[in-house]
């Protein structure tokens, strides 16, 4: 068993996280020493209960697992690979493993999520939608939980516009839930991706949901909740936003709505009031009409640390510029131009314009 073979594996294995991870990586010195371990050794790392279920596990139940991941065409990421979101290496408790459908990629490091209630009204369904949109016509990709309600219009949003979306299931592939939302999965994994820290084989259980929320959270910069009740599941994920650092947002709602008690709330409690996806915006730091030019020369020096990402820039000016002249003027390959193109766009220093033309933001 090698070691991603062994990470695969602990992640089988109940009660077994990062946390437990890390104290059994204190003992030994890579993943697959741990299965190699005496029982003995084990007890002294993690105690007799779990070292029982790492002794006893059952080979054929990886096996079993990455057999089917393979045919569904879900990628298995570990925490140790470049793949795995930096965003998520920095929360509590970070997922060992997890199962990508679709893919993740450098512009997911600015993320936002949207949660709500699964009953919204029309208005907190309408503005999950609008506010998804419209973040993700500014180059955030929108994050939330594919739930019935307000999640599902959160990704529909990023999704109409062309924009990326990341859906964070709380079961395994093999059990989409809600079923419903099966084509909304093969949608968002086409263009951005559905993940999960759960087995494929794993049920939607309640439980799995809390664990999720903080995956939403987590891949994020901040949190918006569009509608909710005083009780509703989306003020877990807002929990874990704080608890992780992140910016809370909420939308004022009526005052005799029960829907909105749970917003309400947490505007009185000091989440910041948002009417506008420009507002949260320039919460983050992120307003073009802020950003840009007004930046001083030390400073876009220090961002375009790279030779070609600084070639390319200087040759997009305040005059909109196709990408294939920017190919001739840089001599670079088409594939690279697109990959320094996109990083420009992270950082805020360049704009697209219809027709795959491009200006200094």
């Amino acid at each position: 068993m090698n070691d991603f073979e062994s990470l695969v594996s602990l992640n089988l294995i109940p009660q077994i996280g990062s946390v437990c991870l890390e104290r059994l990586l204190g003992y030994f010195n890579k993943p697959q020493d741990i299965f190699k371990a005496s029982r003995k050794s084990l007890e002294g790392a993690v105690g007799a209960k779990i070292s029982e279920r790492i002794v006893a596990f059952d080979t054929r139940n990886l096996d079993n697992d990455l057999g089917q991941a393979k045919k569904a065409g879900v990628e298995i990421v570990t925490l140790f690979d470049a793949g795995y979101p930096q965003s998520l290496k920095q929360i509590p408790g970070l997922p060992i493993v997890l199962y990508v459908s679709g893919r993740i990629t450098e512009a997911d490091n600015l993320s936002l999520g949207i949660v709500g209630s699964r009953r919204a009204s029309f208005y907190g369904l309408s503005s999950a939608e609008r506010f998804a949109a419209e973040l993700a016509s500014n180059n955030l990709t929108v994050v939330s939980g594919m739930a019935r309600g307000v999640d599902t219009y959160a990704h529909r949003g990023a999704l109409k516009v062309r924009g990326r979306t990341i859906a964070v299931m709380g079961s395994g592939f093999n059990h989409i839930y809600p079923p419903e939302n099966r084509g909304l999965a093969a949608e968002i994994a086409e263009s951005g991706a559905v993940i999960s820290e759960f087995p494929m084989d794993a049920k939607p259980l309640a439980q799995n949901f809390p664990r999720r929320n903080r995956l939403i959270s987590g891949l994020s910069l901040g949190v918006l909740v569009t509608e909710a009740a005083r009780n509703s599941g989306a003020l877990i994920t807002v929990d874990f936003a704080l608890e992780q650092g992140r910016e809370v947002f909420a939308l004022p709602g009526r005052i005799d709505s029960c829907g909105s008690m749970g917003t309400n709330e947490m505007l009185k409690q000091g989440a910041k009031l948002v009417t506008s996806s420009q507002d949260i915006l320039e919460e983050l730091g992120l307003d073009p009409s802020r950003n840009g030019d007004q930046s001083a020369p030390a400073e876009k020096e220090n961002i375009l640390c790279a030779k070609e990402e600084d070639m390319l820039y200087n040759c997009i000016n305040r005059k909109a510029v196709a990408i294939d002249d920017l190919i001739e003027k840089t001599s670079l390959e088409s594939g690279k131009v697109s990959e320094l193109i996109l990083k420009l766009q992270f950082k805020k220093l360049i704009r697209e314009l219809p027709g795959k033309q491009f200006i200094r933001s």
